[in-house]
């Protein structure tokens, strides 16, 4: 008869299995928190460098776009290599981004594919509004191009930051399947990550999301940059530079000559004659430079030039008078030039004489008769 108690076996029963339902709920739901990794400090710092390096990146990207582009100060978390699949259900475009100079380290960019066929569409020429979620290679290229504007941005803020200089290769750009074999390779073999956050508004096309994912010896090694920069060697390297024999040669070069122009009445005619006793001055010597007559095959194409525009003038003749004599003219006066009727009048191209002609009448409008070229070697004396 059962009074409503259990028995033994029932008891023993319930609590095994109670024990592993709460053993495998555990496991499944243990997270590590970002307090576990990083101190508040570092959280900080982190979320600081991503503000300034993103926040100039923002204004390559309006520029490139031509839409105000707003990226949000990012939040800082952990995820495990695990959740990827939850964090990421449908394909993304990944952006793998490699420093090559200032830290040794690789990260990955996440955005969404609908966000990037939009960035592609208005890099391609389009409105941004009618963009499809189907990438190709050339929407790829698009957005890759985007991307390499924006980190070239953003390792040049960095630089800044970190008072040395960061630099990156070329970003990799691919369609992010965490479910594919084929990507596995992009994504750091940690088992807990640190997931940067951003918040992107493109005008009014996009409001999404932009992650940064990156190990976490990767992200201390960068807080502690920051937190600690090195100063010791930045003031050493000048000392050893002002320590360096050169300045010291060119200061007894100097001295050598100051005293040498002292000492002498006046200074030799070359300077090659001169000899010290800590450095020697030789004259300097140049290429002889002819005119040399090239092959038909060989002279310069000048093609390019032929649509040039170029103004003809075609001057009658000159004379010169005083201001008073200027403000004595009046309508009917007579000013005299310095040819006689008849004589050659000039052709000048840009102000420079390059023929002589005779005027004559075409269907009652004026004309020149071109008479005589000057010659070739006469034009080239001209041009100097």
């Amino acid at each position: 008869m059962n009074d409503g108690m259990l028995s033994q076996d029932e008891i023993d029963a319930l609590l095994n299995g109670t024990d592993d339902n709460q053993l495998s709920d555990s496991s499944e739901n243990e997270e590590t928190k970002i307090e576990e990794v990083l101190s508040e400090i570092e959280t900080d710092a982190l979320g600081e460098i991503g503000n300034i390096s993103f926040g100039s990146s923002a204004t390559t990207l309006s520029t490139l776009l031509s839409q105000k582009v707003e990226i949000t100060t990012p939040t800082i978390s952990t995820i495990k290599q695990s959740d990827l699949v939850k964090e990421f259900p449908k394909p993304h475009v990944g952006i793998e981004v490699q420093y090559t100079d200032g830290f040794e380290g690789v990260n990955l960019f996440v955005l969404q594919s609908s966000d990037a066929a939009i960035i592609a569409d208005l890099m391609l020429g389009g409105d941004g509004r009618s963009a499809n979620e189907d990438l190709n290679d050339i929407h790829l290229s698009a957005v890759q191009e985007a991307m390499n504007q924006m980190m070239g941005t953003a390792a040049t803020s960095m630089s800044t930051v970190f008072h040395k200089r960061v630099d990156i290769s070329p970003p990799s750009i691919m369609v992010f399947d965490v479910q594919a074999e084929k990507n596995n390779e992009y994504i750091p073999k940690d088992d807990v990550l640190i997931k940067v956050s951003f918040q992107l508004k493109i005008g009014d096309l996009i409001d999404s999301n932009i992650m940064q994912i990156l190990p976490i010896p990767f992200a201390k090694k960068m807080v502690d940059g920051l937190l600690n920069p090195p100063t010791n060697d930045a003031k050493d390297k000048p000392e050893a530079a002002s320590q360096a024999p050169e300045p010291e040669v060119r200061t007894q070069q100097t001295n050598d000559v100051q005293a040498m122009s002292e000492n002498t009445p006046s200074a030799p005619k070359h300077l090659g004659e001169s000899t010290h006793e800590n450095a020697t001055v030789h004259s300097a010597s140049f290429s002889n430079f002819e005119e040399v007559d090239l092959p038909k095959n060989e002279k310069r194409n000048l093609d390019m030039l032929l649509d040039i525009p170029l103004q003809v003038t075609v001057e009658l003749g000159r004379t010169s008078h005083t201001v008073k004599d200027i403000l004595e003219l009046s309508s009917g006066s007579i000013i005299e030039l310095d040819k006689l009727a008849g004589e050659p009048v000039d052709i000048h191209v840009n102000n420079k004489l390059i023929a002589q002609g005779e005027v004559v009448v075409i269907d009652e409008n004026f004309g020149v008769r071109v008479t005589d070229i000057v010659s070739q070697s006469d034009r080239l004396r001209k041009l100097k």
